[in-house]
């Protein structure tokens, strides 16, 4: 039986204990809210990876790349393809709102009105990621603060040469060290991804998912048509390689980005399947995923553009062309800004409805939903990351195609129907 166990690859343990996860919670109801340690386990050993593995790998991922101007032209890459990604995720969850109108028909007029947190100013964001105490900064677990305070430090061992070769040394094995602590956590997340779905299924039920089940199921059909469309295509036209053996690869990490509804959670997982299973390069890996985690968020400006269509068709208030500009704009440039906050979601939406004069009341409503909307969102933010992973090192001949093209724990089928043509 153990034997049994070892022999299944890991992202179908994880996409069954998922499945087991939301039966058990709708079947044994409050009895399921048990199990939610489990899934509380997961996500604390997860946290504790985080900031260790951000600083080291991206300190890595700097001293890794000798060529000064190959790390500009990479980050200019990384950040330009993050942008248009996330603004064409904005359109479509425009697009979708407006032609499902979600909306229609649902009275907000009698909702609670909620405080919104203010979301920080892009002047007051580019300010505070220069760290005053980089000490303080790893201890807070400010992601951007601690992506300075690394890229500041790859750069400098770099131009510090061969009197900082030790340093290097000590980085490159630190590196190392966590990516086998990664692994080894890697091992809890069927158990911990089953507790988590159990307790989300039991809390939420169908109810919830009754009420507003337009708006969710709207946002749910523009991640789908992004990942497959934007993501998929940009994967087929630009990298020249098959996005069936892209979306296997990466399983692992949707399960539990759609899980944990964290982005920055769900990096230890991301990386390894990014490394192992799509064949990128560590360097890349370590440099482009870590920036992703904190300022690509194509599933949450999805979600931004499906949600103020709603509160504005709600609230039968007519938006015109420059409004719905406004929104595009104003939710990309946020998406910097906003990633690392708890509750981006909300804060970014906030924001937009602010922009273009909606009702903030509109909030209440979706924050009762937010964390069925927030699985989805997750899922395709760390879907993004991983594209732009694998299309800046295809672009940057860093990518194993042997391994993206291989992958036999994920293709199992076609090697069997391989085989018995070659028998025949």
């Amino acid at each position: 039986m153990v034997e049994l166990w070892k022999e299944i690859p890991l992202w179908k343990k994880i996409f069954g204990a998922l499945i087991l996860g939301l039966i058990a919670g709708t079947t044994l109801g409050e009895y399921a809210l048990m199990l939610k340690p489990l899934g509380t386990l997961f996500v604390n050993l997860i946290k504790m990876l985080i900031v260790p593995l951000v600083f080291v790998t991206l300190v890595t991922g700097i001293v890794s790349m000798d060529d000064l101007s190959k790390m500009k032209r990479i980050g200019l890459k990384t950040f330009a393809l993050y942008l248009i990604t996330t603004a064409i995720a904005i359109s479509i969850g425009l697009g979708i709102g407006v032609i499902f109108e979600p909306g229609a028909g649902i009275a907000l007029g009698s909702a609670t009105a909620v405080t919104a947190k203010s979301a920080p100013g892009l002047i007051d964001t580019l300010l505070n990621i220069v760290t005053k105490n980089p000490m303080s900064s790893l201890a807070n677990g400010n992601i951007l603060q601690i992506i300075f305070f690394a890229l500041m430090l790859g750069i400098s061992i770099n131009l510090a040469g061969e009197k900082a070769k030790h340093v290097k040394s000590f980085f490159v094995s630190f590196s190392e060290a966590m990516f086998k602590m990664t692994e080894i956590v890697i091992k809890f997340a069927p158990i911990g991804v089953f507790g988590l779905m159990a307790w989300v299924s039991a809390s939420y039920g169908m109810d919830v998912l009754l009420s507003l089940g337009k708006v969710i199921l709207c946002v749910y059909l523009g991640c789908i048509l992004h990942v497959l469309i934007t993501m998929g295509g940009g994967i087929a036209f630009f990298a020249k390689l098959n996005p069936k053996n892209f979306f296997k690869g990466i399983i692992g990490a949707q399960s539990v980005a759609f899980t944990t509804t964290s982005s920055s959670g769900t990096l230890p997982i991301t990386t390894e399947n990014v490394v192992n299973n799509l064949g990128v390069s560590k360097p890349v890996a370590s440099f482009v995923l870590p920036l992703g985690a904190t300022i690509n968020m194509d599933g949450t400006a999805l979600y931004q553009g499906v949600c103020a269509v709603f509160v504005a068709q709600a609230f039968g208030i007519h938006l015109d062309f420059s409004q719905y500009m406004m929104i595009i704009l104003t939710s990309t440039l946020a998406s910097i800004g906003t990633a690392g906050v708890p509750g981006a979601g909300l804060i970014m939406l906030s924001l937009v409805l602010t922009t273009v004069g909606l009702p903030l009341e509109g909030i209440a409503i979706i924050a009762g939903i937010d964390r069925i909307l927030d699985m989805a969102r997750t899922s395709v933010n760390v879907t993004g990351d991983a594209m732009v992973s694998l299309l800046i090192a295809k672009g940057e001949n860093e990518l194993n195609e042997n391994v993206y093209n291989s992958q036999e724990a994920f293709i199992e089928d076609e090697i069997e129907v391989e085989t018995e043509k070659v028998h025949i």
